[in-house]
């Protein structure tokens, strides 16, 4: 590695980080598709990506001199880190900066999906109109009367499951990891298939494995509550978007919440576009400006790796 390391950054970070990296290395911004990627990164020294850079021993086969990879996030499912390892190249992320931003984005959908929030028309209404808006108003459920189910009980899920139980709700949880009593915050520990049958809302908070490709297949998701609502915010691959589009038809009462896509942006022939009880938002869980930064300060822990020659 030369005395200042060559950095290439292929997805956005705060300019506060990208100005503290520049006054330390030398710094390129480029997407991998880019045309002169290939050229750049035989150089480079280091690598920060975020969610739509794929690290695979194509792109590694471009950076001989690679040490170090960065990602600007929680998971590594974009990151082949076995063949990273392989070539010597330490891989570093950021576990923790976006859990808060995606727990109050959860409770957010929660609090939005059983107890919506109803406006008055503007201009005021009459007292009829207005016993009407109340009497519309009215919810059929309250979240201390729900069972909130936890698909994966990592650090985001744990956090979700503090949170729920505080506001009252009864919290069950499923992970192939034993977790210990005092981490569970009250959630009870319950087989895959009670799960998915006895919770009212069903929470995912899974890692993109390859294993977990399409869990959350068409017969799993059959078997969830006829009126339940189902929330991902972890990896869209979890969910076959097919099967699930096929459930919703047939389960009109059933509710989904998505923020994450198997594709994204989500193709125009997608099914479940067409299914009026599937919210699909734009993969922004994370988007508040604290978890950004949290998470473009992966820079300093790429440049230390770097420092201290990737051992």
């Amino acid at each position: 590695m030369s005395a200042v390391p060559k950095i290439i950054v292929t997805e956005p970070l705060t300019e506060e980080a990208m100005d503290w990296l520049s006054s330390r290395a030398i710094v390129a911004t480029m997407p991998a598709g880019h045309c002169d990627f290939s050229v750049e990164m035989a150089d480079t020294d280091g690598l920060i990506v975020r969610t739509y850079t794929t690290v695979d021993t194509g792109l590694l086969d471009l950076a001989p001199r690679l040490r170090v990879v960065g990602r600007a996030g929680t998971g590594l499912d974009n990151i082949d880190s076995a063949a990273c390892a392989a070539r010597s190249i330490r891989v570093v992320h950021t576990p923790d900066a976006n859990r808060q931003a995606v727990v109050e984005y959860v409770t957010s959908i929660l609090m939005n999906t059983i107890r919506p929030l109803p406006a008055a028309v503007p201009g005021g209404l009459t007292d009829e109109a207005w016993a009407d808006a109340r009497r519309m108003a009215m919810a059929p459920t309250q979240l201390s009367e729900c069972t909130l189910g936890i698909l994966g009980m990592g650090r985001i899920g744990r956090r979700v499951a503090e949170v729920a139980r505080a506001i009252g709700c009864h919290v069950q949880y499923h992970d192939l990891l034993s977790i210990p009593p005092n981490e569970r915050h009250g959630a009870e520990p319950v087989a895959l298939d009670l799960l998915l049958q006895t919770s009212d809302i069903l929470s995912v908070h899974v890692d993109g494995r390859a294993s977990n490709k399409h869990f959350l297949d068409a017969a799993r998701l059959s078997m969830l509550k006829r009126g339940g609502v189902l929330i991902n915010t972890s990896r869209g691959c979890v969910i076959d978007g097919a099967g699930l589009a096929s459930v919703l038809t047939k389960q009109p009462g059933m509710r989904a919440v998505l923020d994450v896509h198997e594709e994204e942006p989500i193709p125009g022939d997608a099914p479940l576009l067409r299914s009026p009880n599937a919210l699909l938002l734009p993969h922004a869980a994370s988007r508040t400006a604290a978890a950004q930064r949290a998470m473009s300060w992966v820079v300093k822990d790429v440049l230390e790796a770097l420092a201290r020659g990737a051992s």
